[in-house]
């Protein structure tokens, strides 16, 4: 070793992204938004009950929580988690399932 090496001082400064030894967000393809990540090992209703896709404040201020996992109960009772970004079509159709009466009648708020 030289003399020059002994006496480098190493001041704490960022690396560059392709010296890490673990890869990026866009390396290990995750999504913009953590919380919409599907977890890789299946969750209980109870677990993605708990799972929060966004919990920011908005423009306003006010704070604004968006759970991961819609929780639906089906007509035979069973209940079932849906994703807030993978099903939210089948979201959409439980949101207008719930503004219809016995009769099929749409029902204005």
């Amino acid at each position: 070793m030289t003399d020059q090496q002994e006496n480098q001082i190493n001041q704490p400064v960022s690396k560059d992204w392709h010296s890490k030894d673990e890869p990026n967000v866009k390396e290990r393809n995750l999504t913009a938004n953590p919380g919409d990540r599907i977890a890789d090992e299946p969750q209980t209703i109870e677990e993605k009950s708990q799972q929060v896709a966004v919990d920011v404040p908005d423009i306003t201020g006010d704070q604004i929580t968006v759970p991961t996992y819609f929780i639906v109960e089906e007509p035979d009772g069973e209940k079932k988690a849906l994703h807030h970004v993978k099903d939210a079509e089948e979201i959409s159709d439980v949101i207008r399932q719930a503004r219809v009466d016995e009769n099929g009648n749409r029902i204005w708020w």
